[in-house]
């Protein structure tokens, strides 16, 4: 009888293998984020951009009475704001096309109070231009925010207000877009000019805007525009302006939960639900300066590369995005102190993240989908944000274990989870293996898009990550190691 070779006998047992069923992938766990959505998650850092008349009057909130003459930079280069910011690792720019003081960096045709009244370039000015042009250029995102409150407009409190600001929204729009994501605060109503009445006017922010509307006008115009606000509908504000989101992060919401009279408002916006109704994931928006606006005064305390080293792991390493304001200086450029913290924070980040020790690493799990390669542990570290390590649908809680091939003394794990369908890790736990015994190092909560977890400086060759609950069957798509 004719023999049959071994690589004969290898292809029948990979053609058996490849006969079999297939293991079905994990169902979603509801609600999971748009394709819009996933890809501001992968942004991870972006910029924020305050610039008016607030620049040159030395003020944080303008009144709405301020002479568009004083809105004069004499070096103004939106293409260093941007070198800047590319260069520093951000992927977008917001820039404060209106705020609450009602001047319009562009020369709008529905107010006299804009660009086209200001000396900067004889009033054929246009700062949204040259920004949105500079961004496009250098390939970063181009994001708006457009004040809802206007304390210029006389109109404001009335209904023709909206009809102006959503004739405003679309001029934007149209010429200057696309754009990735527009900005709308919490500061509506209150004293102002509104054309020389110099009144209080309080709005009903709930209804006054009728946002429906506005959003639907705006999508019509741009399907991938994301909107951000206290309560999304797209992007929820963190709660703080200081730099961080909770430890516990999850992206689901209900909206409905945040206008129900009900106290702990901000915790609920820092925290987000576990069974909110809507993917609403967290933006923490904080400033490299006190303040929001430039002022002179405040040179001396730029934040410290550390210190936004800080805020990174506390709101990108808690799967949310940063939002960093770094507001340009009179002269129209962003500041020498800025520009030296930003290029130290971004040499840490470098530093820091500069080899991932799993990727040569061999990984170990308590539990594989079906036993099924293509949901084996390996997939977390083949670099392919597409695949991912699962378990069978009954295994809530599970093990990983990495084996590093020498001793290292490490102080980061980066965990990511494959949030195409959905957020499902609850609680968490990192241990490290020390004179043949396993050590818990940290303990945590949310994963989400990324968890960066900091822990004391450990030397060890393994590391195990305890899943100690999850809503549905672990979904994992990386993991590294520094």
């Amino acid at each position: 009888m004719k023999k049959i070779s071994i690589y004969t006998l290898w292809a029948l047992v990979l053609l058996m293998a490849c006969s079999k069923q297939s293991v079905p992938p994990p169902s979603p766990v509801l609600p999971v984020p748009s394709e819009e959505q996933l890809s501001w998650h992968e942004m991870e850092l972006n910029a924020f951009i305050h610039f008016t008349t607030n620049t040159f009057t030395d003020l944080e909130w303008g009144y709405g009475d301020e002479s568009p003459t004083v809105f004069y930079p004499s070096a103004l280069d939106a293409n260093q704001w941007v070198e800047a910011i590319k260069k520093a690792g951000f992927k977008g720019l917001i820039l404060t096309c209106k705020h609450h003081d009602g001047f319009c960096l562009w020369p709008s045709q529905y107010t006299a109070h804009s660009m086209a009244a200001s000396p900067y370039k004889s009033g054929q000015g246009d700062v949204v231009k040259e920004v949105s042009e500079a961004c496009r250029n250098h390939g970063i995102k181009f994001g708006v925010y457009l004040s809802p409150w206007d304390r210029n407009h006389p109109g404001y409190g009335q209904p023709e207000y909206i009809t102006y600001y959503r004739n405003q929204l679309k001029e934007v729009i149209d010429n200057y877009g696309p754009v990735f994501e527009l900005w709308f605060d919490g500061a509506n109503g209150g004293d102002g000019y509104y054309g020389g009445a110099n009144e209080k006017r309080m709005i009903d922010r709930e209804t006054y805007y009728d946002w429906p509307t506005t959003i639907l006008q705006v999508r019509k115009m741009d399907t991938a525009t994301l909107f951000f606000s206290d309560a999304g509908p797209d992007i929820r504000w963190c709660g703080n302006e200081a730099g961080y989101v909770s430890e516990t992060n999850w992206n689901t919401l209900s909206p409905d939960t945040l206008y129900a009279g009900k106290s702990g408002v901000y915790d609920l916006l820092g925290t987000g639900s576990s069974d909110g109704n809507s993917w609403i994931p967290a933006e923490v928006d904080v400033s490299i300066r006190p303040g929001w606006f430039y002022h002179q005064s405040q040179d001396s305390l730029v934040k410290t590369p550390e210190q936004l080293f800080n805020i990174y792991l506390q709101s990108v390493g808690r799967g949310a995005l940063l939002l960093l304001n770094i507001p340009p200086d009179r002269r129209g450029l962003l500041h020498e102190n800025d520009l030296r913290s930003l290029a130290g924070f971004k040499a840490i980040i470098d530093n820091v993240f500069a080899i991932n020790l799993a990727l040569n690493a061999t990984f170990y799990a308590s539990n594989t989908r079906g036993n099924a390669n293509e949901f084996c542990p390996d997939k977390l570290h083949d670099c392919n944000k597409d695949t991912y390590w699962a378990t069978d649908d009954s295994v809530h809680r599970a093990d990983l274990e990495i084996r590093l091939n020498s001793p290292q003394v490490v102080q980061y794990l980066v965990i990511q989870e494959y949030i195409k369908l959905g957020q499902r890790i609850k609680e968490f736990e990192i241990e490290a293996l020390e004179n043949d015994r396993w050590t818990t190092i940290a303990h945590g909560t949310t994963v989400g898009y990324k968890r960066i977890v900091q822990f004391d400086p450990v030397e060890t060759n393994g590391l195990r990550l305890k899943m100690l609950d999850s809503k549905a069957c672990p979904v994992l798509s990386n993991i590294e190691i520094y």
